[in-house]
């Protein structure tokens, strides 16, 4: 068998940060940049539109939004609405897709050709260079807040809630601020950690879960503490050792409608010459109680995603490796060594509804990564055989039968 690879969908002309993919019109959108250092490296939103071609998933570029001298360094996706970090602030955008008859782009319900600018203004809208044929794409840009204030301010973390009507946004001044959309009207803010923000996640009951480098992991309703995470208490303890927590994601249980777990990454917070592994655990999303802990390598993982049904994690790590994991088990089932050659920056599963299965084809599952080396590759998990029920307890009955009768033929009067 030879060496296991990823498959290159896309090269952007800049260093790739963020990715998400929009599963009712199949839109794969990537994020990055140079930043503001006047280096030449351009800094953009790729909208890529994804489709299956002779059985292989390709992507073409749909269009691109030009951020000017911000990188985008983090996304979170709601409906046509994207939120985009850039620098110290959150960037709404909105998208549209359209089809194009006799020439020109046609929205149902609307004749509009788009709105007005005034002489000399920075026009909202941005058209496609590179479109397919028949298809345009509209990004407007809509409201944009600061949401980090410390000494070097930069928002590492944005997402949305359960209904798409508030937004979360942490980062290096270690505050959480909730914001409304589409207006971004801060409604509520609180200091969650001393120093940066890592990562949150927030659930479909309105908690929060937020993990920073002050080594801790805690848990939120609005800004009253519930709990706080207790991994090494309950785990594999390393005396010299300090372990942090690098992200964390709520996920679905499977086969259980409703059932929700929280799945956290631990990593060691310094780098040793011969670095300890780095571990998952899984948490009842009620108690908060570990349930699983699992090494998950010595790669340093700088990245998860949870798949849409949660199923399956996937990981991406410094060193430009990405793995796909069992939730339920935590068995590795995919694995490519320094895919990127160099930090995964961010990894998510192709949607499950919409128009995922026609995406994913004849596969289980697709995990897609992006890195600093400016790539965006796919990783496909092909289909695992399983042996129906009856078709076991069958060949099991089978085996009893055959077992009875050689007993009976070697030894007579056995029965």
């Amino acid at each position: 068998m030879g060496r296991r690879r990823g498959v290159e969908l896309y090269r952007a002309p800049f260093p790739l940060y963020a990715l998400q993919v929009d599963p009712s019109s199949g839109l794969l959108i990537a994020a990055g940049g140079g930043g503001a250092a006047k280096t030449g490296i351009k800094n953009g939103v790729h909208f890529l539109q994804l489709e299956q071609i002779n059985g292989c998933l390709s992507a073409s570029l749909l269009h691109s939004h030009d951020t000017e001298t911000r990188a985008t360094m983090n996304l979170a996706l709601a409906g046509d609405i994207l939120a985009a970090g850039q620098d110290a602030h959150c960037q709404l955008l909105r998208f549209q897709v359209q089809q194009q008859k006799g020439g020109k782009a046609e929205k149902a319900g609307s004749k509009e050709q788009g709105p007005r600018q005034r002489k000399g203004a920075a026009p909202a809208e941005k058209k496609s260079e590179v479109q397919p044929e028949g298809v345009e794409l509209k990004v407007k840009n809509l409201e944009a807040v600061q949401t980090d204030f410390s000494t070097e301010p930069l928002q590492k973390v944005v997402c949305f809630n359960h209904d798409n009507t508030l937004l979360a946004t942490g980062g290096t001044d270690g505050h959480v601020r909730f914001w409304k959309v589409p207006s971004l009207e801060k409604v509520l803010e609180f200091k969650a950690h001393e120093g940066e923000i890592e990562d949150l996640a927030l659930g479909p009951d309105g908690k929060l879960v937020t993990v920073g480098w002050d080594f801790k992991a805690s848990v939120w309703q609005k800004d009253q503490l519930v709990a706080q995470l207790q991994w090494q208490e309950n785990g594999p303890t390393f005396s010299n050792t300090p372990y942090r927590y690098q992200a964390c994601r709520f996920g679905q249980v499977p086969d259980q409608p409703g059932g929700l777990r929280l799945f956290t990454v631990q990593i060691p917070h310094k780098r040793l010459r011969q670095p300890p592994p780095c571990y998952l655990t899984a948490w009842d999303s009620s108690t908060f109680l570990p349930l699983r802990t699992r090494s998950c390598g010595h790669e340093v993982i700088s990245c998860l995603s949870v798949s849409e049904s949660g199923t399956f994690l996937g990981l991406g790590t410094v060193t430009g490796s990405v793995a796909i994991y069992i939730a339920f088990s935590f068995q590795r089932l995919y694995y490519v060594r320094e895919a990127h050659g160099i930090v995964v920056t961010d990894v998510t599963f192709l949607p499950e509804k919409g128009r995922g299965p026609e995406l994913l084809g004849p596969h289980e599952t697709a995990l897609l990564s992006v890195a600093v080396d400016s790539r965006c590759q796919l990783h496909l998990l092909p289909s695992r055989r399983s042996v129906p029920v009856w078709l076991l307890l069958l060949l099991c009955v089978g085996l009893i039968v055959v077992t009875i009768l050689l007993l009976q033929s070697a030894f007579p009067g056995f029965l």
